[in-house]
């Protein structure tokens, strides 16, 4: 099945998920929307962020795409039990990751950074109730960070100083785990290693994400052949010297990049 894999996120976070569907599945072709423009999703109110999900889902759909990533923690946590209702494809969200933060922690004290309506969302509650009643969890909304990394500048002092704010307390309250709720937080994470002097564990569900990817693409016969030749196509609502930037870091192959209209 040489149709493509679709990847959408509110912003280049989800190269993140790209990079590990990519060492796990390697002659999948893939289609990846980066809706820049409006990015964050995670401080909108619920209707617009779906409406804006529903947009880049059928931009994908029309590309052909045999099944969709949600690489976005709020749009997962907000409406992928919508999605997988109304459309025919099957679709892989992103899941806070307490299970293996869970089974990593020493101390039993686990820190969350991630975005408002992830935390504020269904997935989060009962993922916290299944894995995590018997941690203290610290959750921090990590404001600012999302869009600078957006701008390109995730190795900038102001992002130094916001990280420093968020973790330290968690650090300095004995969370020994760390989980990036969000696919533009692993931008951050040799920062992050700095500021905690590699004292805690980074927990980033790209790799769990890609495995589900492959399991369902299994399901429902749907992997592309070993002798397939992918193609990779990158579309972006915002600037285009910001998603090269991050693309000539994330691609080994060639590639092609189009800007789209970001509007609803």
């Amino acid at each position: 099945m040489d149709r493509p894999i679709g990847i959408f996120d509110s912003g280049v976070g989800g190269l993140s998920v790209l990079k590990e569907i990519r060492r796990q599945l390697p002659f999948e072709s893939i289609n990846y929307l980066a809706d820049s423009n409006n990015c964050p999703y995670g401080s909108k109110n619920e209707k617009d962020a779906f409406l804006l999900a529903k947009k880049n889902i059928e931009f994908l759909l029309e590309l052909n795409c045999k099944l969709i990533v949600i690489a976005c923690n709020t749009v997962t946590a907000l409406a992928i039990d919508n999605f997988r209702s109304e459309y025919k494809v099957p679709f892989i969200g992103m899941e806070p990751a307490l299970k293996p933060a869970a089974l990593k922690t020493k101390t039993k004290k686990v820190g969350i950074l991630a975005t408002e309506n992830t935390f504020n969302g269904k997935l989060f509650k009962q993922t916290f109730e299944k894995y995590a009643k018997d941690l203290d969890v610290f959750v921090q909304p990590g404001y600012g960070l999302v869009e600078l990394v957006e701008q390109g500048d995730q190795n900038s002092p102001k992002a130094k100083k916001l990280l420093e704010e968020y973790l330290l307390p968690m650090v300095e309250k004995g969370a020994d785990t760390i989980v990036l709720g969000c696919t533009h937080y692993p931008f951050f994470k040799e920062m992050i290693q700095q500021i905690t002097q590699n004292k805690v564990s980074i927990i980033d569900p790209s790799d769990a994400v890609a495995a589900q990817t492959k399991r369902v693409l299994i399901d429902f016969y749907l992997v592309a052949k070993d002798d397939n030749d992918p193609t990779f196509n990158f579309y972006t609502t915002g600037e285009k010297v910001i998603a090269e930037k991050f693309l000539s870091c994330t691609m080994d192959r060639p590639y092609g990049l189009e800007q789209i209209d970001g509007d609803l």
